[in-house]
């Protein structure tokens, strides 16, 4: 059986990293990490907090400088040619601290237009509409909520070739969540952008995933088209006789096991056909299959692989 793949095939990347390696003292954030994202596609890294997200990005960004490795964005250098690279991207920070706390959103707006041929006052104005940004309040004053949504607009206004938001939701009520990523699809679908999303919250983006990487403890767990992550990831709940000692040929395809007696349910990478016959095989009454969502996919990657195990 096959094992997670942790690269994407094809040649026109937006982003790619090559051994990326961080660390913060004796903190290791990243562990040579090859992140691929497709130009024009929607790339939605998950992992828990402390994963090595935010580290990345900031990478990807050179707001932080790599201990090893490389890292090229929209065909530039992003270490050599920062400054060009950060004007071509929209972004949302993780933090939202802001170094002109002191300005009305109105100002902040017009201020950081400025920075942007691009920058288009028309859109920037729909999108504070359909965001309820308030304009005549100070930046520094605002609810985490509103300055998170004042954060979307700087990002979208100038309508980038890229995007790279760093938990855009967070702050967010349900309602303002769902307004946030309603204007983020119909961005993506009305300009011709690459969009790199970090969440934690992985069930708010799956109508916007193309692909999606999995982070964790620094390294690169896999990362997948959505499609194929649809397909190939199964989990199997089956029976199985006293003294049953598994299905060796799916070691390296098993991405998660529970057991509970006799019953056993396995969460495994692989053409289904090819799965269900091996576990017939050991002697395993397969039961029942199913296709996991985005948000149970990516539970079942980040999580240990023996989840529980009571003897029968």
């Amino acid at each position: 059986m096959t094992a997670l793949p942790t690269s994407l095939s094809g040649k026109d990347w937006a982003i790619r990293t090559s051994g990326l390696r961080k660390s913060f003292g004796k903190t290791v954030a990243l562990r040579g990490i090859d992140l691929t994202v497709p130009e024009g596609a929607t790339y939605v890294l998950v992992g828990p907090n402390g994963a090595g997200k935010t580290t990345a990005l900031n990478i990807i960004l050179d707001l932080v400088r790599a201990d090893g490795g490389q890292v090229e964005a929209l065909g530039l250098d992003s270490r050599r040619d920062g400054p060009a690279l950060r004007a071509q991207i929209g972004y949302v920070p993780e933090a939202q601290k802001w170094e002109c706390n002191w300005m009305r959103v109105a100002t902040l707006l017009a201020y950081h237009g400025q920075y942007f041929s691009s920058w288009d006052d028309e859109y920037a104005a729909r999108l504070v509409k359909r965001l309820e940004v308030p304009l005549d309040r100070r930046y520094g004053k605002l609810s985490k909520g509103q300055a998170r949504r004042v954060q979307v607009v700087l990002a979208l206004a100038h309508r980038p070739p890229l995007l790279v938001l760093d938990e855009p939701t967070d702050g967010l009520d349900p309602l303002a969540r769902e307004t946030t990523l309603s204007v983020l699809a119909e961005h993506m679908a009305e300009y011709p952008t690459t969009l790199l999303i970090s969440t934690h919250l992985v069930h708010e983006t799956e109508r916007l995933a193309d692909h999606m990487g999995v982070l964790n403890a620094g390294g690169l767990r896999t990362q997948v088209p959505v499609s194929d992550l649809q397909e190939m990831l199964r989990r199997y709940h089956a029976q199985v006789p006293e003294g049953w000692s598994g299905a060796g040929v799916l070691d390296g395809s098993v991405v998660r096991r529970s057991r509970n007696g006799r019953e056993i349910q396995w969460t495994v990478w692989g053409d289904e056909s090819m799965v269900r016959a091996s576990l017939t095989e050991s002697g395993a009454a397969v039961q029942d299959v199913r296709a996991l969502s985005l948000e149970e996919a990516a539970i079942s990657l980040l999580s240990d692989e023996e989840t529980s195990h009571v003897e029968a």
